[in-house]
Formats: C-alpha cells, sequence, structure tokens
C-alpha cells in the first residue's frame, strides 16, 4: 500500500486485470448458458407424414427452433471424392496445410507451426429424409456451410514431406525456419450420413426448409444425436462457470486483501490519534496541577513521576526510576537510544 492506505499501481491494476478477466468469463458463461438453454428448449419434430400438417397449424408456417434427425441425401448431383473411387457427398473440403519448426529466440527451442495455404469447399444442394426412408418426406437444408458442428469426414489425409539439400538445411538454420512438409487433407459430408439438425424449420409453399435461426441461436448440423449435442453444450456452459467462479473468487480475494490493508491502515491513524489526544490532556494535567516546571522536571515516559535517573555514559536526565527498571533489556535511553552502562540516582533539593 502506497502513503495513505490507497493501493499501489501494481495492485490496481492485478484488481483491474482480474476484473476485467471475471467480466469477461462471464459474458462467455451467460452465452453458453443460453445456447444450452435454447437447445434445451427446442422442440423435436419427426420427419413423418405430419410434420407438413405440423407446420400447417404453426404460426407462420414456422418452428422457430426445431431438433431433426435425418439421413443426407442429394438434391441434385452428388460431388465425387478427387482421391477416393466410389465416395459421394454433399459438401466437399480440400485443405493444403504447411507444416514446419520455428525457431523459438525466446525459449530456445524448435516450436511446432501449422498454416493452411490454401483451402477449397464444395457443396450441392441436399436434404434430410427419414432413416428407414417410408414416408417420403424430404427437408431441404439452407445454408449448410454456416452451420457450427459441421461434421466433415476425413476421407484421404497424405503427407508431403519436403526435400531438402544440404545447403537448404544450412539456410533453414539461419533464417530460424524449418519445412517439415505439405499435408494434403479431403473431407466430405457423405450421402447416406445420419444428422442432427437444429435451426429454423419452415414450409415455404410446398418445401420444407431447416435453416440458420433468426433468434441469435447457433444452426446445427452434427454426426452426434441431440441427448449427445445437449450434453456437449451443457459441459462447455458447467466449464466456462467453473472458470467464472474460480477467477471471480480471485478477484473477491484481492479485493479484500486491499480493504484489509486500508482498514488496518485506518485502524493504525486512529489509534495514533488517540495516543496524541492521550498525550496532549496529560499535558494540560500537568500543566493545570504542577505548573511549567513541574512538566520540565517530568519524566520523558510516563509524564506523571518526577526525573530521577542519570544514565551514564551518554548523561541524559529523563526518566523515573520505575520506568527505567521497566525498560527492556538491553536497557538504553529512551532518548539517544545509547546503551545505559549504569544509573546514577538524582536528588532534587
Amino acid at each position: 500500500m502506497e502513503g495513505g492506505g490507497r493501493p499501489s499501481a501494481a495492485q490496481a491494476a492485478l484488481l483491474a486485470a482480474s476484473t476485467a478477466v471475471t467480466a469477461l468469463l462471464y459474458s462467455v458463461y451467460r452465452q453458453k448458458a443460453r445456447v444450452a438453454r435454447g437447445l434445451e428448449g427446442a422442440r423435436k419434430v419427426r420427419l413423418d407424414g405430419d410434420l407438413r400438417s405440423v407446420l400447417l397449424e404453426a404460426p407462420g408456417r414456422c418452428v422457430p427452433y426445431a431438433v431433426i434427425e435425418g439421413v443426407v441425401q442429394s438434391v441434385k448431383e452428388t460431388l465425387s471424392s478427387q482421391f477416393v473411387e466410389n465416395c459421394k457427398g454433399v459438401v466437399q473440403r480440400l485443405t493444403l496445410q504447411e507444416h514446419k519448426m520455428v525457431w523459438n529466440r525466446t525459449t530456445h527451442l524448435w516450436n511446432n507451426y501449422e498454416k493452411i495455404i490454401h483451402q477449397r469447399t464444395n457443396s450441392t444442394p441436399f436434404a434430410l429424409v427419414a432413416p428407414e426412408g417410408g414416408a417420403g418426406v424430404t427437408v431441404r437444408v439452407v445454408k449448410p456451410l454456416e452451420a457450427a458442428e459441421l461434421s466433415l469426414e476425413t476421407v484421404y489425409e497424405k503427407f508431403h514431406p519436403s526435400v531438402q539439400s544440404f545447403t537448404d538445411v544450412i539456410g533453414h538454420y539461419i533464417s530460424g525456419e524449418r519445412p517439415k512438409g505439405i499435408q494434403e487433407t479431403e473431407q466430405m459430408l457423405r450421402v447416406g450420413t445420419a444428422l442432427t439438425g437444429v435451426g429454423e424449420l419452415v414450409l415455404d409453399n410446398t418445401t420444407l426448409k431447416l435453416q440458420p435461426p433468426k433468434q441469435g441461436m447457433p444452426y446445427y448440423l452434427s454426426s452426434m444425436d441431440f441427448d449427445s449435442l445437449l450434453h456437449k453444450q451443457e459441459s462447455s456452459a458447467r466449464f466456462w462457470k467453473i472458470l467464472t467462479v474460480v477467477f471471480g473468487a480471485a478477484t473477491c480475494a484481492v479485493l479484500f486483501f486491499l480493504l484489509r490493508k486500508q482498514y488496518r491502515h485506518h485502524r493504525e491513524r486512529q489509534q495514533l490519534k488517540q495516543m496524541q489526544e492521550e498525550f496532549r490532556q496529560a499535558q494540560e494535567r500537568l500543566l493545570s496541577s504542577e505548573g511549567g516546571e513541574s512538566l520540565k522536571n517530568a519524566c520523558v515516559v510516563c509524564l506523571s513521576s518526577t526525573k530521577s535517573c542519570v544514565f551514564l555514559e551518554c548523561g541524559h536526565i529523563c526518566s523515573c526510576h520505575l520506568c527505567y527498571q521497566a525498560l527492556p533489556e538491553p536497557k538504553k535511553c529512551p532518548i539517544c537510544r545509547q546503551g545505559i552502562v549504569r544509573v546514577v540516582p538524582l536528588y532534587n533539593s
């Protein structure tokens, strides 16, 4: 604590940083909890013959947040894998990722570094159909690339290591970057994949559509079943809640420490003021009862008895005999703090 009981700059910065982190974590937790509650309250619908009548009875022919489980079926042509035969899908993502080692001048270690140098995503219109395929009801999936938890299966992956000459190796050590190679990956959402879709379900003329919701809730296309998806979001909300509680407790501890320091400083000031007031009152009593000459000869310790000791070798006359005996060992002069070798009684005539 600085003078006047105010916290130091470091303590104030620590409290401000802890408070800011706690507020940020709480904001993330509220958002995660809101998502989990919204997902829990989503309406589950089935891909059967009654789905169209359910939407006809709904306000605006729309279910704002619905859960539907089905199997991927292409509406038009399908996408073929570039590397795997007879692999058909509706979403295809091709990625080229660079792998290299980078020298860290702080830790003096080589660290792995990955960078996507090229990525292309292709998609074709598709729909969700009932797993058994008996009802013939399809739900068209709109804007699938905007969905969170979009489940793409890795159908091809190959790593192409870098070919380096001796001169290249020397140059890489000098520059601090050592290429390892290029990883080529193909991911697809294959036809026939079971998906759980969560979003806005609407009836547009005669077409059933699943699209991103308009209420700010996330849009899901996940290979997990609904219970697993809900459990994942609830676990995420609990994780952020625990982090918020931990940092909130740390913030309260820092605040308590600063307030305790300030309280102790305030109490010491009050005690000092009380001692000063008692000393002033003692002086006034001596002046009023015995006069200025008595105060001049009073013991500097108790201010009530007369000085009766000469301290040697310093020669100060400042204490009565009782206060001299009460001095802690090794005894020192209250005036100059020099060690007392011997004491000579003083007799006033």
